[in-house]
């Protein structure tokens, strides 16, 4: 996983987005004020660019305009901070009456299920707005050019049981293969996002090749191990849970938990548990490798390097805040979720994947903004750039 490269003279800085639906608004807010810290028309800052699920989304928004980070991120804004619901999957009463009717369809048909994508949510308008906005062809480009090293988006393949990253990259850049995981090169597409950011239950599985492929975010053992092997020398890492302090409280359960309770913990099993586990392994083997001297790692063939790592993780907790703005969700939605436990407290996480509309996502903007730049001194000096003045 961290095999020893020889020292470069400016290190290739990977930036890993992770999945979490609704929530990957406050990665824009990190990114909006990395773009506002550096020169005027800086291209990417990052030659590495790995996303999964909605951090997919929000990679390749930025590949595509890696000569000008600050034009790619304001256009990435300009999206998320007018998001409503029906541009995600359709919350019109037809449409919800449509799908319904074909997930119990497909409980009393099992060969209508196989012909048919099955999913509690139809997300074609999601699809739709992505082939209006990207232009995947300038990936390519901004490789050649130099301002970009390589893009990874993975998702997780139903057939195979694999973890694959599909990359676009510089001709260096070599496929790999781990237990359950390898990196596959491919011209990234639409369908490419589409089967990275399709959480399990809610959207349905994408078809590449012969298998189908659903959010990458599941049983992603290893989420920042498709940066290294596409040549990060360090990793910023945007998350999108409040990082854990504290010992749970133990509250006396007063009745039987919500589907969306129990929905909202399975979101989070496969969403950002394995990337505290994975961040945890990185700088466990960082310090084993300082208690190794360096002419050890000659001698006995040591092919591991240290790797530095930085996080940004939300300073609030996301799910109180999908609460306060559950009211935005459109009529027919909220009948449906409440009916699911997700409008109370204890649907809230699930609520937080969800709610694609303007003031929750523009909060989530708001805070990424607010906590990057209460650490910009420290992440100027990661990313290796000054401050413009």
């Amino acid at each position: 996983m961290y095999e020893q490269k020889k020292a470069l003279a400016v290190p290739k800085v990977g930036l890993v987005l992770t999945g979490g639906g609704a929530r990957a608004a406050y990665q824009v807010g990190v990114l909006r004020a990395i773009a506002e810290l550096l020169p005027d028309k800086t291209r990417n800052p990052f030659p590495i660019i790995c996303g999964t699920s909605a951090g997919a989304i929000n990679a390749a928004s930025i590949a595509v305009s890696a000569h000008n980070f600050a034009e790619g991120v304001g256009r990435l804004e300009e999206v998320w901070s007018n998001f409503h619901v029906d541009q995600i999957y359709r919350s019109d009463l037809m449409g919800v009456i449509h799908n319904t009717l074909r997930c119990m369809l497909s409980l009393v048909s099992s060969e209508y299920g196989q012909h048919n994508p099955i999913s509690l949510l139809d997300n074609a308008p999601l699809e739709a707005l992505l082939k209006n906005r990207f232009s995947f062809r300038t990936i390519q480009h901004c490789i050649r050019s130099g301002s970009l090293h390589a893009l990874g988006l993975t998702a997780w393949g139903y057939t195979s049981g694999q973890s694959v990253t599909f990359y676009q990259a510089a001709r260096e850049v070599l496929p790999w293969k781990r237990a359950q995981r390898l990196g596959l090169p491919v011209e990234i597409g639409v369908e490419h996002l589409m089967a990275s950011s399709s959480i399990p239950f809610i959207f349905p599985a994408v078809k590449l090749n012969r298998e189908y492929f659903g959010d990458g975010s599941m049983r992603q053992m290893a989420p920042i191990s498709p940066a290294l092997h596409l040549g990060a020398d360090k990793v910023l890492i945007i998350g999108v849970r409040k990082p854990v302090t504290d010992e749970p409280k133990r509250i006396s359960a007063s009745g039987y938990p919500p589907f969306a309770q129990i929905a909202g913990h399975a979101l989070n099993s496969i969403f950002v548990d394995s990337l505290d586990v994975d961040l945890e392994r990185l700088l466990r083997i960082n310090e084993t490798l300082k208690l190794i001297p360096p002419e050890a790692f000659k001698a006995n063939n040591i092919s591991l390097r240290p790797i530095e790592a930085m996080m940004i993780a939300p300073s609030e907790g996301i799910n109180e805040i999908a609460q306060k703005y559950a009211h935005t969700l459109p009529w027919i939605m909220r009948y449906l979720y409440r009916a699911i436990g997700a409008m109370g407290p204890n649907g809230s996480t699930l609520l937080s994947y969800v709610l694609f509309e303007v003031p929750f996502c523009r909060d989530l903007i708001e805070l990424g903004y607010n906590d990057t730049m209460q650490q910009k001194n420290e992440l100027l000096k990661f990313i290796g750039v000054q401050e413009k003045v």
